[in-house]
């Protein structure tokens, strides 16, 4: 039996020699040390022994299990300390490298475009007013002076939440909410975005912006309008462009017009551009009218004002020769890394 356990020890040195992983270690394990394992057979065996040798080969079965013990423990440790360098060695960062180029992201078009525009009415004396996106029916159309069999208040044309909620399909409601808030004189610009029900193409979407304005005060009158519309212009497009206004109506103002600007690609004489007509419709504008200041709460036979609404993205498309709208929206990085 001493022989038999002489064996199992130099077995078991030959053995973990040969050890390169974890898994390997708990089959050694199981081998020797295991309820059926070598050394644990032998021990099963010392009951027939006598005292004297019991005692002889107990001491030997325990040096061996000790022996086999502290060689698992170091084998462990051996195997993990590989490990731990390997890995330190694949992860090891060589400072001296030069590093990766990061892409740093620019400003939207259109975010340079409104930040344009309020440069502009702000330099007039304009102030910035903002209102909900998702906003009640009577502010989006009764308090403009819509009727309720207006095509524009039909579903076809405007997201209902439900009969009293909307989508905003205009920035006009802001207009609405600061003159119930705010006496004459007003002078505010409303910035943001808007809903209406158009299907995508790439001239119309869903979702759009809108920088509309008013004026209200004392006296104002259209000439006051147009000279405000010509200064907004010729700052953005140049001194040389031209304005021309031409008869529109819209519920909300009386009397009211949209403007067209001269082409500034061709300066008027026609091109794919403007599409050969040398004019350019880049807004609506007109006179508030007496009931939409009468709901306001401000007296028309005291005070006067006019309104007008840009679309942000019509200016956009302009400015950078886009033909179509979607790529504003597709936040394709090929396409906004030229802004």
């Amino acid at each position: 039996m001493k022989e038999k356990l002489n064996q199992i020890r130099q077995s078991a040195q030959k053995d973990v020699s040969e050890i390169k992983s974890l898994d390997k270690i708990e089959e050694f394990r199981v081998k020797y040390l295991g309820k059926k394992g070598e050394l644990t057979a032998v021990m099963k065996g010392m009951g027939a022994l006598s005292p004297e040798e019991r005692k002889d080969v107990g001491r030997i079965a325990n040096e061996v299990r000790t022996f086999i013990e502290s060689t698992i423990e170091e084998k462990k440790k051996t195997i993990a300390d590989a490990a731990l360098n390997a890995r330190l060695k694949s992860e090891t960062i060589d400072v001296t490298m030069p590093g990766k180029n990061v892409q740093h992201g620019t400003l939207h078009p259109l975010t340079k475009v409104l930040n344009d525009l309020e440069d502009i009415f702000i330099g007039m004396g304009f102030s910035i007013a903002e209102g909900p996106e998702v906003e009640l029916d009577y502010y989006n159309f009764e308090a403009l002076n819509i009727p309720k069999d207006h095509p524009a208040r039909d579903t076809q044309d405007t997201f209902y939440i439900n009969d009293e909620v909307v989508l905003r399909s205009q920035t006009s409601p802001v207009q609405i909410r600061t003159m119930e808030k705010q006496a004459p004189p007003i002078r505010v610009i409303s910035p943001g975005r808007v809903y209406r029900s158009d299907a995508v193409d790439a001239t119309h979407s869903p979702v759009f912006h809108q920088v509309e304005g008013l004026v209200v005060d004392k006296g104002i009158k259209m000439s006051d309008l147009k000279g405000t519309l010509e200064v907004f212009v010729k700052k953005l497009y140049g001194n040389d462009t031209r304005l021309r206004f031409r008869p529109h109506h819209f519920p909300f103002t009386e009397p009211s017009a949209e403007v067209d600007i001269s082409c500034f690609n061709c300066g008027g004489k026609g091109c794919r551009f403007c599409k050969g007509e040398g004019w350019i419709e880049i807004l609506g504008c007109g006179m508030v009218h007496p009931k939409v200041l009468s709901k306001c709460g401000i007296d028309p036979d005291v005070y006067s004002g006019f309104a007008f609404g840009i679309g942000l993205e019509r200016v956009a498309l302009f400015r950078y020769d886009i033909d179509d709208i979607r790529l504003l929206y597709e936040n394709d990085t090929r396409f906004l890394e030229q802004f």
